[in-house]
């Protein structure tokens, strides 16, 4: 498997040299460029077409948060994780808002944080219980509409404990199904909904009414 291509996005130059230290030890990602400012990061993405941007939210020029929007409007395939030293669930809501498929603090062990980013590589982190929340404050559900939910009965029973905040190995044992099946559900129910990720899911799901 080819490695995944990281741009990292951070004003610190201690904290870059940081990131950089941690990933070079592993083989599995490819770090092909480093930006001091939002602006560099949509330029630097254009240019080297990463996988996944590691992106700081206070940055000068332009912020993360705008950023994120930017890119992800210019180049929806690519990832963004938000990496910051404080867990605010109103900046994080934000930023996945945006588009970002999650966040990583700065301060927790390498070894947890590798973990963490090979999971994002691969779309299989959950979304925390406070970021549902979150989206269920954010997202009033809708009434009821008689469009039909085009998915399978099995893409429902996912898709309901996607939006509770399970990981995929939870929705595993919850439905006594594989991981693989879990993640084979997955990129059915986003292709079908035309989403893109846990967030737009979960807020689909509440909007549907799939949620009490």
């Amino acid at each position: 498997m080819q490695p995944f291509r990281i741009l990292i996005a951070d004003d610190h130059s201690h904290a870059r040299e940081g990131i950089r230290e941690i990933l070079e030890e592993y083989n599995d990602f490819l770090i092909v460029g480093e930006a001091k400012n939002g602006e560099e990061a949509i330029q630097l993405t254009e240019e080297l077409m990463p996988d996944i941007i590691l992106m700081d939210i206070n940055m000068p020029v332009m912020d993360g948060l705008e950023a994120t929007k930017k890119i992800k409007f210019l180049f929806p395939y690519v990832k963004i994780v938000i990496i910051t030293v404080s867990d605010d669930i109103t900046d994080l809501f934000d930023a996945l808002k945006k588009g970002a498929q999650g966040y990583l603090l700065k301060n927790i062990q390498s070894d947890t944080w590798l973990e963490h980013l090979r999971a994002f590589a691969l779309d299989e982190v959950p979304m925390s219980k406070e970021i549902a929340l979150q989206v269920l404050t954010e997202f009033p559900q809708s009434k009821t509409t008689k469009e039909k939910i085009p998915l399978s009965t099995r893409e429902i029973e996912v898709l309901q404990l996607v939006a509770k905040g399970l990981s995929n190995k939870e929705i595993s044992k919850t439905l006594f199904i594989s991981e693989h099946t879990v993640k084979s559900h997955l990129k059915n129910i986003l292709s079908k909904l035309h989403l893109d990720n846990r967030v737009q899911l979960t807020n689909y799901a509440f909007k549907k009414g799939l949620i009490e």
